[in-house]
């Protein structure tokens, strides 16, 4: 009897170490094969293409040096194309350049606000304990020099006039706006009428004028099918984007995506006030195929409800990472072509990205853009968030608990959406997920493995 009875301890004792090694194997494929679709990852950008009228800046600056990269959309003919900017200093042949149009998509595609996905995990499944890495905080020159020709009547002076690219550049200063205005259609610049208001601000405060046409014969031969990207160099304490002279041509509402790089941290507005766009919000899954609709929707209902002359932050974020990318970090390459002249071989990535985007119209920005450079490092992104349900068996009492859950979740995305966008509820219900009560299936192997292991143990 007791000869029996130890064989039938050994036998149990045997199956036990297999049941609890089988089960081990089972759950660790079980686990390892979920792993995977722990981790979000990004599906769609809200980048420049999404707006009509979307104007691109990109500066780089450290101390009071800036680098001033300009995006040149134009509508109708380009022999018509013309563009007056005010600069602080006298600009020099050698200060202005042609930049690579790819690097303004570079840094758009970067740093555009993103829609990212996640799927929960089995909720039958043991807890998964993991370390998630955290970001890291993350031209030929026609005759340079001094024209020195002036139009007494008009007080208008042409201090540089030389050709970079496709450009003929022309560098002025004046007395009154008037006469520049006067000047400006006198020499065959199609500028709208009236700008004499907002020449006025910058003549009074002895700024420059950068004015750029097209040498057709120049752009004819260049091969290009659009104009590239105008980029300056100056030494300044001013640190401004002269935002107000491009309003002469709007019709309406005009949005400004600015890129400003710098080796300290984030750059923000300090005449108007900078807000962060909302951010981290889960909303129905069902927006993955209308992301363009929800963030212009979305990006409206804020502007509205900030009272319309704000600067939005849509992402700060140190250069040599991010999570989850929407793009690669730009190379130490790229940088440099953007205007990023501080690095060092020891440090490739000491730039810190901040993206502000601006809606402005002629009545509510009555300034230029004045930005200031902060030693805030902190993470920002535009990130809006997807979880898919888990849709697999789900035997257990937590699996039970989670179905009963996803109704009030799904209403509760619903909501974010709504109050987010401004879209009627009832249409955004319509669009849900139907959670249906259903019967559970049999109890899956591993299940049942677990309950006999119970009961062995028990033993």
């Amino acid at each position: 009897m007791k000869s029996l009875l130890k064989h039938s301890l050994n036998s149990l004792r045997s199956f036990r170490v297999w049941a609890i090694a089988l089960i081990a194997f089972l759950l660790t494929f079980t686990v390892s094969s979920k792993a995977l679709a722990f981790c979000g990852f990004y599906v769609a950008k809200a980048d420049a293409k999404l707006y009509n009228q979307a104007s691109q800046v990109a500066i780089a600056r450290s101390g009071n040096r800036t680098v001033l990269t300009m995006a040149n959309d134009y509508q109708g003919d380009v022999k018509n194309f013309a563009m007056v900017v005010p600069v602080p200093v006298i600009l020099q042949r050698e200060q202005v350049q042609i930049a690579d149009s790819r690097i303004i998509e570079r840094l758009d595609s970067f740093s555009a606000p993103r829609l990212v996905e996640y799927f929960d995990p089995d909720p039958c499944a043991p807890p998964i304990f993991w370390n998630r890495p955290m970001a890291a905080p993350a031209m030929e020159s026609a005759a340079p020099g001094r024209a020195g020709r002036s139009n007494q009547a008009l007080g208008v002076t042409i201090e540089e006039r030389f050709t970079v690219g496709e450009y003929d550049i022309l560098i002025l200063s004046a007395r009154e706006s008037d006469g520049l205005e006067t000047w400006l259609v006198q020499n065959g610049y199609r500028i709208p009428q009236g700008a004499r208001d907002l020449l006025r601000p910058y003549i009074r405060q002895q700024m420059k004028f950068f004015v750029a046409k097209v040498n057709l014969e120049e752009y004819e031969n260049s091969g290009y099918q659009a104009l590239r990207p105008l980029q300056m160099t100056y030494e300044s304490p001013r640190f401004m984007l002269p935002l107000r002279l491009g309003m002469v041509n709007a019709e309406s509402s005009q949005d400004l995506l600015v890129y400003i790089l710098s080796p300290e941290g984030q750059a923000e507005v300090s005449n108007y006030r900078t807000v962060k766009v909302p951010s981290d919000a889960e909303i129905p899954v069902y927006v993955k195929d209308e992301f363009s609709a929800f963030y212009k929707a979305m990006f409206q209902t804020s502007y509205t409800r900030e009272g319309r002359n704000v600067a939005f932050l849509e992402y700060a974020w140190d250069m040599g990472s991010c999570d989850p990318c929407s793009a690669e970090p730009l190379s130490p390459e790229e940088l440099r072509q953007a205007g990023v002249f501080w690095t060092r071989p020891e440090m490739p990535n000491n730039v810190f990205i901040t993206r502000l985007h601006v809606r402005y119209t002629r009545d509510k920005f009555p300034e230029d853009l004045i930005f200031q450079q902060t030693n805030n490092r902190s993470l920002f992104q535009g990130r809006y968030i997807l979880r898919h349900p888990y849709t697999g068996e789900m035997a257990c009492e937590a699996g039970r608990q989670y179905r009963r859950s996803l109704r009030q979740r799904f209403e509760q995305e619903a909501q974010t959406l709504a109050r987010l966008t401004g879209w009627n509820i009832r249409d955004i219900r319509d669009k849900l997920p139907q959670i249906r009560a259903e019967q559970f299936p049999a109890l899956p192997l591993v299940a049942r493995l677990q309950q006999l292991m119970g009961r062995v143990m028990e033993r």
